[in-house]
């Protein structure tokens, strides 16, 4: 789906609603740690080139390598066509705790503190992100529903999946963060339970609201890829909590 297009002559130019929601959530993410003073204004405006670059990067080769690499290897180019954005949650979210890592080493700052406070804020990139899946019709419900909300592709009615989402892992998930995240007691704390939160609410709607990806389909018929992906997540939300929590 496309905000607008323009056309100047051989020159097309797209911009997609996924785009601007990405581009809204890094301001609003700037906004919020500004305010916060937990870094000064040239550190924070590096960390936001860190995040982008590697969200964008490693989003994309995630999404590539392990949800659709048949395809992609038969249409090489269309693997830059960031404008169509299939992205991967565990590909930029691993590659993005590496690069903040790498920013905490360069610049001085607690990794696991930094961390934290990135954790506060993901969730309303979530939210824009489910927005624009439901829009956009993908990450489709059940079928056969036609009450309030619902999806229609190609005549068929699906579940609001995405809205679901957006409702889990924005607005319960943002509230639990920041009140546990007004009375942290250690480091690491807001980043495991961020893990340890987005992959229940995700894993509930993968269960019981949302249809497998047609391409995909199950493994071994009752696991889908993310429910795959999500397992060294588990080790780590219970590796991190346990060692910081002995710190």
């Amino acid at each position: 789906m496309s905000l607008f297009e323009i056309n100047l002559f051989w020159l097309e130019i797209k911009a997609s609603f996924y785009g601007f929601m990405y581009a809204l959530s890094f301001v609003i993410w700037y906004m919020i740690l500004n305010r916060r003073k937990f870094l000064s204004t040239i550190q924070l405006d590096d960390l936001m080139m860190y995040i982008f670059a590697w969200v964008i990067l490693w989003g994309r080769l995630w999404y590539v390598i392990f949800y659709n690499l048949d395809y992609y290897l038969s249409n090489l180019l269309d693997i830059f066509k960031v404008w169509e954005w299939w992205m991967s949650f565990h590909g930029w979210a691993l590659w993005v705790i590496l690069g903040l890592y790498i920013f905490s080493k360069r610049n001085n700052v607690n990794f696991l503190k930094l961390w934290d406070e990135i954790c506060t804020i993901v969730p309303i990139w979530l939210l824009l992100g489910r927005i624009w899946n439901y829009f956009n019709k993908e990450l489709l419900g059940f079928s056969g529903y036609n009450g309030p909300l619902a999806i229609e592709k190609a005549w068929v009615y699906y579940f609001p999946s995405p809205l679901v989402e957006a409702f889990l892992e924005w607005f319960v998930l943002l509230i639990i963060l920041n009140i546990v995240y007004r009375h942290k007691k250690f480091n690491g704390q807001i980043s495991a339970l961020f893990l340890a939160g987005y992959w229940i609410f995700r894993l509930l709607v993968e269960i019981f609201f949302r249809e497998p990806d047609s391409h995909l389909w199950l493994f071994f018929w009752f696991i889908s890829m993310w429910e795959l992906l999500s397992l060294p997540m588990i080790a780590a939300w219970v590796l991190l909590y346990y060692f910081c929590n002995k710190k």
